[in-house]
């Protein structure tokens, strides 16, 4: 019989011998099939490191911290904060007003920094501050005065007054110029116009027709003074009368042409039916005076 120490080396024989075959086998597979491997060494860790890895694990794990809720504010607060909230927000201005402001603000930069091509720049300038006019002298207010007289004469058809005022005044007042300039002027018409006088005929229905003929023209103050000539020759002529309202009309002496006008209808009450359509009375319409005398049938 064996010994049992014969028996445990040849169990150490045959195993070394196994584990060699098997080695052999696999680095011949390995080199039939053309890849080298490399065995990778075998790392054992640290007892530190299992402690770091648990702490690692433990944090990854660990439920998230709860903050505490505020308390409810009592609603008095809560309607206060309420109100600041909208005061702030009455009084800041929208979004969209500061947007048009900043963008109203870069143009009117860029136009006063870069003007238009072709075109000057505007400068705005202070206006120049008015003077008081000057006032008159002695003798330009003498003149004036004297002027005003010799132009009423003239409008009334006085010629032959209105050219010795207008003489007058450029005798006494040469050194005021404006006015003698013009006192020339009216005084050259006013002897035109008496020249005009020595040719004229001299019964009224000539002076009627060269009247009617000046206030179709529009020459009221000439007519004016033909119809008074020729009233002169014929004062109770209706159609004098007539003709005188309408020139008075046009240069507005209202009063003077109502009289004239209700004289001529006492004369011819006929008249009534051209006076409702002439239009050389128009100024004479707003006063109640010419309905009465047009409109109102007399006994």
């Amino acid at each position: 019989m064996s010994s049992p120490i014969a028996k445990s080396v040849k169990k150490l024989a045959s195993r070394s011998s196994s584990r060699h075959t098997s080695a052999a086998s696999s680095a011949r597979k390995r080199v039939v099939a053309g890849k080298s491997t490399r065995l990778k060494p075998a790392t054992k860790r640290s007892p530190a490191g299992k402690a770091r890895a648990r702490k690692a694990a433990k944090v990854r794990t660990s439920k998230p911290v709860r903050t505490a809720k505020p308390k409810p504010k009592s609603p008095a607060a809560h309607a206060k904060r309420q109100v600041a909230k909208s005061v702030t927000k009455s009084t800041k201005p929208a979004k969209a007003d500061r947007q048009v402001t900043a963008t109203a603000k870069k143009t009117v930069k860029r136009n006063q920094a870069k003007p238009a091509p072709g075109r000057a720049p505007v400068i705005f300038k202070k206006p120049a501050p008015t003077l008081p006019p000057p006032q008159p002298t002695h003798d330009e207010a003498a003149a004036l005065r004297a002027f005003e007289a010799a132009h009423k004469e003239f409008a009334r058809g006085r010629f032959a007054e209105a050219r010795s005022l207008f003489r007058s005044l450029v005798e006494k007042y040469p050194t005021v110029s404006e006015v003698t300039a013009r006192s020339r002027t009216y005084l050259a018409v006013s002897e035109a116009r008496l020249r005009t006088e020595l040719a004229m005929p001299r019964d009224a229905d000539s002076l009627y027709d060269r009247g009617v003929i000046e206030l179709n023209r529009g020459e009221y103050v000439a007519a004016q003074e033909l119809f008074e000539r020729a009233l002169r020759r014929e004062p109770e002529a209706a159609h004098i009368h007539y003709g005188l309202a309408a020139s008075r009309a046009r240069l507005g002496a209202i009063d003077t042409a109502l009289k004239s006008l209700r004289r001529a209808l006492d004369l011819q009450p006929k008249l009534r039916i051209r006076a409702q359509r002439d239009q050389d009375l128009n100024p004479l319409r707003s006063d109640p005076e010419f309905d009465q005398l047009i409109f109102t049938a007399r006994d």
